[in-house]
């Protein structure tokens, strides 16, 4: 089994070019289908409830699978689960465009598509951040991870302008079409060209139940003292960020106009921002101690949040959200890296299935507690607020001795 893997990562630089090719494609052809469908509701109903009811059926299945699915990437082949749930959105995918050709059309299809979708991603999520290590070498992990950040960036910056073309010159089946075809690609270039071996928890026999692996994960999570101080930080730093995710499009509009192409320069100014973040850390690879990177990225949200909330200019404003998303990449990729390097290969599926609960959760938490506050209060005194919250965070985490010390370079491999 070792053999199998030193060979594997001395292959490494052929194997995550064939692994991250296969994921492009297939997040390519989901995110295509993902704005189809919100445009496609926008228009049909103008309905705020039913985009709500859509957000919702995106949104809770990933959360509610996220703990079973981290222990299956440690159970099971996590290629293979990586397949199984391209397979499994695709053909959902076609089973759809088929109902739309054949004139059934209800919008409550395309809910149910959205909770196919998310549960597809729910398996997909923990398997991908667990499958990682066993391709790249320790040392490569955050130029890879910072590479992938960059390439997911460019998607969602390409994919809603190709969407709206396609959606505007040809139907929404054709799009659905597209996303199987690039989904049958994906899963052809894992199975065809991509050997990974099966893990060594994977390879035993399971002598334990579902909620036994389960419990094992969250004891271990318990005992670690670094990660719950880690989830901790990452639970709190996620509802503060809430307000800055989900509320600047309603500010912008309040308060710089509705004028549409206002809404999309944040989105691109956001999207530009990520892909130059992405192309920053994986050239720089941040500082020898993680966390410390963790805490310089923090800590420009943290001022930025609180810029978005002073400034009165929107083109400055412009500036503080790209530079929102340079620093959005440098945080998230050494996130990544620091949980594949310091957590057993076992348990890896485990825990970024209870990340994948956090973030997944958190967010929704915030504006749950944000929302409604923003119908009595300005926005921008809420960006104030968390901005300053989120910079107090950064401080704390930046002086916390068990963070520190996990933050440190590990021996890396060759």
């Amino acid at each position: 089994m070792n053999t199998v893997n030193n060979d594997l990562k001395e292959n490494w630089f052929k194997n995550i070019i064939l692994f991250l090719s296969s994921q492009t494609i297939s997040l390519f052809g989901s995110s295509l289908v993902q704005y189809a469908i919100m445009w496609y509701i926008t228009l049909e109903t103008e309905s705020g409830l039913m985009m709500t009811l859509y957000i919702i059926c995106g949104f809770i299945p990933t959360f509610l699978l996220s703990p079973v699915a981290g222990v299956w990437a440690d159970r099971y082949n996590r290629k293979m689960l990586i397949m199984v749930a391209d397979g499994l959105i695709a053909t959902a995918t076609l089973i759809l465009a088929i109902l739309f050709l054949m004139g059934y059309d209800a919008t409550w299809l395309l809910f149910v598509m959205a909770a196919v979708r998310a549960f597809g991603t729910g398996i997909q999520t923990p398997a991908v951040g667990a499958i990682l290590p066993q391709i790249v070498p320790k040392a490569k992990l955050t130029k890879v991870n910072g590479a992938n950040g960059s390439i997911q960036a460019i998607i969602m910056f390409v994919s809603p302008m190709v969407s709206a073309a396609l959606l505007a010159t040809t139907s929404i089946e054709i799009i659905f079409f597209i996303d199987v075809i690039t989904a049958v690609i994906a899963i052809f270039t894992l199975l065809a060209f991509l050997k990974i071996s099966t893990h060594e928890k994977a390879a035993e026999k399971q002598t334990t139940s579902y909620f036994s692996d389960f419990k094992q994960g969250l004891q271990y999570i318990n005992n670690h003292a670094f990660l719950k101080t880690f989830f901790l930080f990452f639970a709190v730093f996620f509802v503060l960020m809430a307000p800055a995710a989900f509320l600047t499009p309603l500010q912008v509009t309040r308060t710089f106009g509705d004028d549409v192409w206002k809404l999309t320069a944040i989105e691109i100014a956001f999207s530009i921002g990520m892909m130059i973040g992405g192309g920053i850390i994986a050239s720089w690879g941040g500082f020898p101690n993680k966390v410390k990177t963790m805490a310089f990225s923090s800590l420009i949200m943290g001022v930025c949040t609180f810029a978005l909330g002073a400034t009165p200019i929107f083109w400055l404003y412009l500036i503080f959200m790209a530079l929102f998303g340079v620093a959005m990449p440098i945080f998230n990729t050494p996130t990544t890296v620091l949980l594949q390097e310091k957590i057993e290969e076992e348990y890896l599926g485990r825990v970024f299935g209870v990340m994948g609960m956090i973030s997944t959760s958190m967010m929704p938490i915030g504006m749950l507690i944000f929302g409604p506050i923003a119908d009595i209060i300005r926005i921008e005194w809420l960006l104030l607020g968390t901005g300053l919250f989120i910079i107090i965070l950064t401080l704390f985490m930046n002086q916390n001795k068990v963070l520190v010390e996990a933050g440190k370079p590990v021996l890396n491999e060759a």
